[in-house]
């Protein structure tokens, strides 16, 4: 249910463009769930009322909503099939389309221009109560800067859903600063980004997947409305409100697992060494770590795969002292080198079998690496 009471058994009949329709559709289509036996996830409610069609699906992890005008003939609401009507939409010939609920057939007819459709319904009434978000208070966010600081980080969360907290992403505003941290137990991504004004404060785990949908929608405006429910963080950007549940646990300490001090700190072209590393990857195959030997004066890295060879790529660089041997997983390194801005990275070595840190020209991101023993 979106705020109010649906309106059960009417007629439904709007008309509305066709632009418009498919527009909002694909957004919430992302919340349709497509790995569910129950049949009602992955429907679409439309809820018609006023001047407007209200939109919304749930895989009752995250649910999105968003509006679109209409004139409104009937009011009434009704689930269809998500994909199938998202498809339909997408393909209709004519600028106007016309959707007409006839309770008493359990179908819908879609008309525009020489097309029409009629699609089977599920019953609104067994649509999950989603989460009011009339009842949140929200504060805004700068949309850039918040967008940033989930782009730096959200690659390093898991996908493991037997560790539900390392699934998602730590969110902390504490006065004037955004902090975001994700790490999947073999990484450790840390933006702390400056908002330019007071926040409330706010500690949640949120989970990853739900940041990544704010990013698609969130592509319009200069600000997000953020709010917490309950057991809910909301997110309203461009018309649409994402809402998705916290995850409940303790996350990582992930100040304690930031070394303090380093052997070597060495200072790289980011673009060149990002090149070298994507040529070198190439040649991995399975869990084959990815070589980088410092020596005097020169980086080295390797890729050797019994199956199918070996690549081997120098590059000069700033290191002093005894060779040092580091395996990394080829695909980790990457990430990290890709998530720091800027023209240079700062490389921070301890041993082939402490952690190693990746930073830019400033301090303001962390990108940390667990390393991979080498064979021998």
């Amino acid at each position: 249910m979106i705020e109010t009471d649906i309106v059960v058994g009417a007629e439904l009949r709007i008309t509305c463009s066709k632009d418009d329709l498919a527009q909002g559709l694909s957004v919430v289509a992302r919340a349709v769930s497509t790995r569910t036996s129950v049949q009602i996830l992955s429907g679409i409610l439309l809820d018609a009322r006023g001047d407007e069609v209200r939109l919304a699906a749930t895989d009752m992890e995250l649910s999105l909503r968003t509006s679109l005008p209409a004139r409104v003939e009937s009011e009434g609401a009704v689930v269809l099939p998500g994909r199938t009507l998202v498809d339909v939409a997408r393909l209709l010939p004519a600028e106007e389309v016309t959707i007409e609920h006839r309770p008493s057939e359990s179908v819908v007819h879609i008309a525009s221009g020489s097309a029409s459709y009629t699609l089977h319904t599920y019953n609104p009434e067994d649509f999950p109560r989603l989460p009011d978000v009339s009842a949140v208070q929200t504060f805004a966010v700068d949309r850039e800067a918040l967008l940033e600081t989930i782009g730096r980080v959200a690659r390093a969360a898991s996908k493991d859903e037997s560790r539900p907290v390392l699934t998602g992403i730590l969110v902390q505003f504490a006065g004037e600063t955004l902090v975001m941290a994700a790490t999947d137990s073999y990484r450790l991504a840390v933006k702390e980004t400056s908002l330019g004004s007071a926040a409330p404060e706010l500690e949640a785990i949120v989970p990853s997947r739900a940041l990544q949908e704010l990013s698609r929608i969130a592509t319009q405006g200069e600000e997000v409305a953020v709010g917490v429910h309950d057991n809910q963080v909301a997110f309203a950007a461009a018309g649409t409100w994402l809402t998705t549940r916290r995850i409940d646990g303790q996350f990582p300490n992930y100040r304690q697992l930031l070394p303090e001090s380093f052997e070597h700190e060495l200072t790289l072209p980011r673009g060149d060494l990002l090149d070298v590393v994507r040529r070198a990857a190439v040649m991995i195959q399975r869990a084959t770590p990815l070589q980088l030997r410092f020596a005097e004066g020169e980086l080295t890295v390797v890729a050797r795969t019994h199956e199918v060879g070996e690549s081997r790529e120098s590059m000069p660089v700033a290191f002093t002292g005894e060779p040092l041997e580091i395996g990394f997983n080829a695909d980790f390194l990457r990430d990290g080198l890709e998530s720091v801005d800027g023209d240079e990275v700062r490389v921070k070595l301890i041993s082939p079998l402490r952690p190693a840190v990746l930073q830019g020209e400033g301090d303001d991101f962390t990108y940390l690496v667990m390393p991979i023993r080498l064979p021998g």
